[in-house]
């Protein structure tokens, strides 16, 4: 993996191996596990921090801690839920529903992954007049272009500029003729125009082309785009892989202005694009949207957000072909699945530019064409949004907006159920008992053992029953897999996670990654390496399929590889090359090991105390409950639980459960709770216990709990055991 992000001073100052979290920020208790508690919890704190928006990428993982801890030092807490509000109420949805990925700035596709970018390719074009306010030298070339070769119609030469070339445009129909440049279609999806303009009247820009046999430009190869004004440079970005005729070589570009009156032109670059657009966005999107609701219950953000999110969804729907092919079907260029590094039978490489382009947090390599990754993150994106529509509907109150966008929640179910049986039929590998990452476009499957695309599957409930207890067996070492790299105890060679992948990779990645072979197996974290935050998904999948004791076990050997690492001075210095293999990538430096810097998502992993053992599940009208402790715990109990309007502190044993509450809520919430017969009782706020009778909703069955009554509230369940494994 080579991520690369603008990494907040705020979190890199939280990353000391010695930070005290504040007294209020939650705790852990469990009584005799008072230690691996206290690890967890400063787990939590070290991570905490980096749980701000980040990427789109990052909508999905982060929101499960940035809401819940109601910590008032520093307005920590109030701070974490504005600024999550403010970044997806600003997620760009591009007119057709796509969602941008709001990674750091570069050349690639604005509303993509920063790379790859024209200059890492061969058959692309591109010349840039000015610098100004774009990436260094690492993400462009190096040397400026000159005019020399370019030639204007009803335009003169006014010099450059700070901003770029500016360009006095005399005439009406001016034209911009750039050098010849061979370049090839296939890697050049998208031009961009960096620009800005003055006067020229309604212009309607346009890009023309010639080919090496159709030297003359013609209307007949010509593609519109939008105009711009004057103020800043504007981007540009132009979709040329729409036109019918935009294919095979390129000989030479011009932009027609199609101005009626004089005026300027600004140009700083113009240059060639690939398609570096991600295929998770959108889910991602309308899951954090989804649960920043629900822990928030703030229906101005849902009302001003819920058609984004229909939106997002019905975009995956017909441009990925979901609701037909009930897979996500990528076929943007280069994101056919296939490799951009093919080996020939002579164990030559070929190196083919401008394919193997990466769709998700996993940039290097090519999931794309029938992509599993993605068909997962769907089915539990339209779940997500299936449970919106039902909380919607039940409460007209909130007063949130129905019409055209719409769906029915039963429709959403269905199709989900549906895209849960094609893929599990279409991307289970009979031979390994695992998924396939993808299946390219020549129908190749890719399987490399990837730990997390199984791990996940168990976690969103993707994978069948089957199909879980088989992925378990095989990351647990009880089942070998023959050919894999790693089998056996040695999948947990790095302790604190499974390796991300468990076969060797050296042949399915983009074309610039294109030397895998001279960095030793483990010396990546997409071959053999490891990624912390996605230690999470073991977690919580060992709990769903083989019980809370597998979680605990899996667990307990995390927090005593972190007490090792805090007592070293932390991550860099644990893994300084001195004392134990194991190598760290983060902030542009390559390495087998994700724990800090970019690695945002490394505060999952003490998320299982709430979502995992105490089954802790917002929901827009009340929450879930559904603890499963493992049999040495007598009790869980976590505190500082923000919950909408109120504060939380939830205390679980086998039989019982008390929640007591801090702050006001005027509206009643509803309790979900495990089948079985439960006695409910008020808790005053001495401690008292008073009786209750709380109303059951019908439907599901949940109790309807108004906060008013009392400080607190205690269940005790006759059958079954709320705590049992």
């Amino acid at each position: 993996m080579h991520r690369a992000i603008i990494v907040l001073g705020l979190w890199l100052a939280a990353l000391n191996a010695h930070a005290v979290p504040p007294d209020d920020f939650p705790t852990f208790h469990v009584p005799g596990h008072e230690q691996e508690m206290a690890t967890l919890r400063e787990l939590f704190w070290l991570h905490y921090p980096g749980a701000g928006p980040k990427a789109t990428l990052w909508d999905e993982w982060l929101p499960d801690a940035a809401f819940w801890p109601a910590v008032r030092t520093d307005h920590h807490s109030d701070n974490m839920q504005r600024a999550w509000k403010n970044a997806l109420t600003s997620r760009i949805v591009d007119p057709e529903g796509y969602v941008a990925t709001h990674q750091h700035a570069s050349i690639a596709h604005q509303l993509g992954w920063p790379f790859p970018f024209w200059n890492q390719g061969r058959r692309g074009c591109g010349w840039h007049f000015s610098f100004k306010n774009t990436v260094d030298r690492n993400w462009r070339p190096h040397d400026l272009s000159k005019t020399d070769g370019w030639t204007l119609a009803g335009a003169s030469d006014a010099g450059i500029k700070d901003d770029g070339w500016l360009i006095e445009v005399t005439n009406a129909s001016a034209v911009i003729t750039a050098k010849p440049w061979l370049c090839h279609t296939f890697e050049v999806p998208f031009l961009q125009l960096r620009w800005n303009t003055t006067g020229l009247g309604a212009f309607q820009p346009y890009i023309e082309w010639t080919t090496p046999s159709a030297t003359n430009f013609s209307a007949e190869r010509r593609m519109y785009f939008d105009p711009v004004g004057g103020g800043p440079i504007h981007y540009s970005m132009i979709p040329m892989y729409r036109h019918p005729q935009w294919t095979g070589e390129v000989a030479q570009l011009r932009i027609g202005l199609g101005n009626a009156t004089p005026g300027s032109v600004t140009l700083q670059a113009f240059f060639s694009q690939y398609d570096t657009r991600h295929n998770i966005n959108g889910q991602n999107f309308v899951r954090g949207c989804a649960k920043y609701f629900w822990w928030t219950r703030d229906l101005e953000f849902l009302r001003a957000n819920i058609n984004r999110m229909r939106t997002a969804i019905r975009y995956l729907m017909t441009e990925h072909q979901a609701l037909e092919r009930k897979v996500v079907f990528t076929d943007w260029v280069g994101h056919d699945g296939r490799t951009g590094v093919k080996r020939r039978p002579n164990g030559r490489k070929e190196i083919i530019t401008g394919q193997g382009i990466g769709n998700n947090y996993w940039d290097l390599m090519p999931f794309g064409w029938l992509d599993c990754y993605a068909t997962m993150q769907y089915y539990d994106a339209v779940l997500t949004l299936a449970r919106i529509e039902r909380e919607i509907l039940a409460h007209p109150e909130w007063n949130v907006p129905r019409g055209v966008l719409s769906f029915a929640p039963e429709m959403l179910e269905r199709h989900a159920a549906d895209v849960k049986t094609t893929g599990n039929r279409m991307f289970w590998n009979n031979k390994t008992q695992r998924f396939n990452a993808s299946i390219d476009a020549d129908g190749n499957p890719h399987e490399y053992g990837y730990t997390f695309l199984n791990l996940e599957a168990i976690y969103y409930d993707f994978a069948t029953p089957a199909h879980a207890k088989a992925i378990l067996s095989w990351v647990n070492g009880d089942r070998i897999v023959e050919g894999d790299t790693s089998q056996g105890a040695d999948i947990y060679h790095w302790r604190f996670g499974p390796r991300a992948t468990t076969k060797r990779n050296l042949d399915w990645y983009f074309w610039a990654w294109n030397d895998p072979e001279s960095i030793p197996w483990g010396g990546q974290v997409q071959d053999g390496g490891a990624v912390l935050g996605f230690s999470y998904h073991d977690l919580m999948a060992r709990l769903k399929v083989l019980g809370p004791d597998s979680a605990w076990q899996r667990l307990q050997e995390i927090t005593r590889w972190f007490e090792e690492v805090q007592a070293a001075g932390g991550y860099r210095k644990y893994y300084d090359g001195k004392s134990r293999e194991g190598t760290l990538q983060g902030g542009g430096t390559a390495g087998g090991l994700g724990l800090d810097q970019e690695f945002f998502e490394s505060v999952l992993v003490p998320q299982v105390m709430l979502y995992g053992f105490l089954g802790f599940a917002p929901r827009g009208d009340g929450f879930k409950l559904e603890p499963r402790l493992p049999s040495t715990w007598q009790e869980l109990d976590v505190n500082q639980i923000r919950f909408q309007n109120l504060t939380l502190h939830i205390r679980a044993t086998r039989d019982t459960i008390e929640i007591k509450r801090t702050g006001d809520s005027d509206e009643a919430m509803f309790l979900r709770l495990p089948d079985g017969k439960w006695k409910t009782q008020w808790l005053g706020g001495d401690g008292n216990l008073m009786s209750a009778s709380l109303p059951v909703r019908k439907g599901d069955g949940a109790y309807q709990v108004n906060w008013s009554e009392a400080a607190g509230l205690r269940l005790e369940a006759s059958s079954p055991n709320p705590g049992r494994p």
